[in-house]
């Protein structure tokens, strides 16, 4: 059976909460309203992001997610139109070919973890009502919320209570898209479903700007941008110091589950980080976006002369190199092994990796900097990973 994060890595790359997985076998697709589509407007620019297009109107903005699995096809419309004119833009937007979602959306149930950090990053935290698989979120001040009945528990990602996400109220579900999702009864409360389609962005900025949009549905558009800005300030900066380095280490990730290796394509959002961190990633050649499963064999057979081996343990127990001999004795032929350089990154309260790296990508590629180019002397915001003994 694979971990959970040789699952995270097959489905987005760079940080989905489990909860989100669990989405595949519940939900039944539907509630998306037909109609006219708006000409015009003013159309917000998108850095890296290319899975969504903003355009501002007079009273209403609309968002357009285009599909992920079908060129040239739509996931969803949003209609987002604020409170305050509401009353103003109801005949307008009630024949417009999008979901109806009325901003700032107070009162939101959030099925990923990270999610709910950005929520607390851009100031709205209040904005969190609810959550799925609260075990597998590590925010302290969110656990307390739920513990003091302020954030309700709605429960197993796989099997979500809808009656207390009814009972919360809320103004939006925000859910996790895959190809042929059902959203089941979650379609059917008269809820907007916002489907946060971030994790199919190929490059870690690109998944990052969605901040944007979620920052709209809150009210702290302003937030967002500015957070935003700090962001891509950041990662360039790493990487200019990086590509300025005359070294470039050989890396190879993850490591052997159920007798496959999952290792990120070479096009994925990982392997983006990992070049901009002024590192050559044993599999960069490769043209998948996606999770790579391969036999031990072809790893170790690319792998032999890495000179760091890096990878998340988010759920076989303490583990040192010895130990690791006991999963795969042929671990041992990789250089960064005998050299002892072997990262490990265990997820917990303290080590938020999976909560923070989605929209905070800076803090991951400075971590992956500080470790290939000690002579940079970057100190990064968050130690993810750590030497493993």
């Amino acid at each position: 059976m694979k971990s959970h994060y040789s699952r995270f890595l097959i489905l987005s790359g760079l940080g989905i909460c489990v909860s989100a997985l669990a989405l595949l076998s519940v939900y039944a697709c539907g509630g998306k309203r037909t109609g006219s589509v708006a000409q015009g407007g003013d159309t917000v620019r998108m850095e890296y992001a290319k899975h969504i297009t903003i355009v501002k109107h007079d009273g209403y903005t609309t968002a357009e997610l285009s599909n992920p699995w079908r060129k040239d096809a739509v996931l969803h419309r949003y209609v987002l139109v604020s409170r305050k004119d509401s009353a103003r833009m109801a005949s307008k937007v009630s024949a417009m070919d999008g979901t109806v979602v009325y901003t700032p959306v107070g009162r939101g149930v959030m099925f990923s973890a990270p999610h709910c950090y950005l929520m607390g990053e851009i100031g709205a935290a209040d904005a969190v009502s609810g959550v799925c698989d609260l075990n597998y979120i590590n925010l302290p001040y969110l656990h307390k919320a739920v513990s003091e009945g302020r954030v309700a528990d709605c429960g197993n990602g796989m099997s979500p209570s809808v009656e207390r996400i009814v009972s919360v109220s809320p103004d939006a579900l925000f859910v996790t898209p895959f190809e042929g999702v059902n959203y089941g009864q979650l379609a059917n409360i008269g809820v907007p479903l916002v489907e946060c389609a971030d994790y199919m962005e190929t490059s870690a900025l690109g998944r990052a700007e969605w901040m944007k949009f979620y920052g709209m549905l809150v009210g702290r558009e302003n937030e967002a941008d500015s957070l935003f800005d700090v962001v891509k300030r950041n990662y360039a900066d790493y990487k200019d110091r990086a590509m300025k380095s005359a070294l470039r280490p050989r890396v190879i990730t993850e490591r052997v589950v159920g007798g496959v290796w999952y290792c990120p394509g070479g096009e994925s959002s990982m392997g983006q980080l990992l070049r901009d961190a002024g590192a050559d990633y044993v599999f960069a050649d490769d043209k998948h976006s996606g999770s790579l499963s391969l036999s031990p064999e072809k790893v170790i057979e690319k792998a032999a002369t890495a000179d760091w081996w890096l990878f998340v343990n988010s759920g076989a127990g303490n583990l040192d190199r010895n130990g690791l001999l006991t999963e795969y004795a042929g671990y041992k032929m990789i250089k960064a092994y005998r050299e002892g350089h072997v990262l490990e990154c265990v997820p917990s309260i303290s080590n938020p990796y999976f909560e923070q790296i989605s929209f905070r990508p800076d803090f991951l590629l400075a971590d992956f900097i500080s470790w290939f180019h000690p002579e940079l002397h970057i100190s990064p915001s968050a130690h993810y990973y750590k030497l493993m003994k």
